[in-house]
């Protein structure tokens, strides 16, 4: 077995079937074109597609290792919702909220406004304490 990082031989062993397909086209000529291009991208696909198996069944067996020695799967492993998730909610709830207010204000005047807000900022700020409650149990766990 050598040295030789199997993912290069991938890569000169593609940039092999890319030279056997510039050398038909050559011989038949531009008419054949289309479908040596989709044959070579279909060969690239298919390494890609192979690649990214791989890498995933890795990480898969890394996350398992970690979980079955009694660690935590790493930060990032769709365990938190990151700033997108809280931005995302945020910006949906100011959308919302005008509807919500026409219609709250129509059906009950200054009173149903003060209902809709209050639970939309309700809505909030149970998400950003739900995040925080949940920062604060992983903090606590490496005390």
């Amino acid at each position: 077995m050598s040295g030789r990082d199997p993912e290069l031989n991938h890569d000169s062993d593609l940039g092999r079937e890319l030279d056997a397909a510039l050398e038909t086209r050559k011989e038949l000529g531009a008419s054949y074109e289309a479908e040596l291009v989709e044959s070579f991208l279909a060969k690239v696909e298919q390494r890609i597609d192979a690649t990214v198996d791989k890498r995933v069944r890795r990480q898969l067996a890394e996350q398992q290792m970690v979980i079955a020695r009694g660690g935590r799967p790493a930060p990032g492993s769709g365990e938190s919702h990151g700033p997108g998730a809280a931005f995302g909610l945020a910006a949906l709830s100011l959308v919302l909220a005008i509807p919500l207010s026409a219609i709250a204000a129509a059906q009950t005047g200054l009173a149903g406004i003060f209902v809709c807000w209050a639970g939309i900022v309700g809505v909030n700020a149970c998400y950003a304490g739900g995040k925080l409650f949940n920062r604060g149990a992983r903090r606590e766990d490496w005390d």
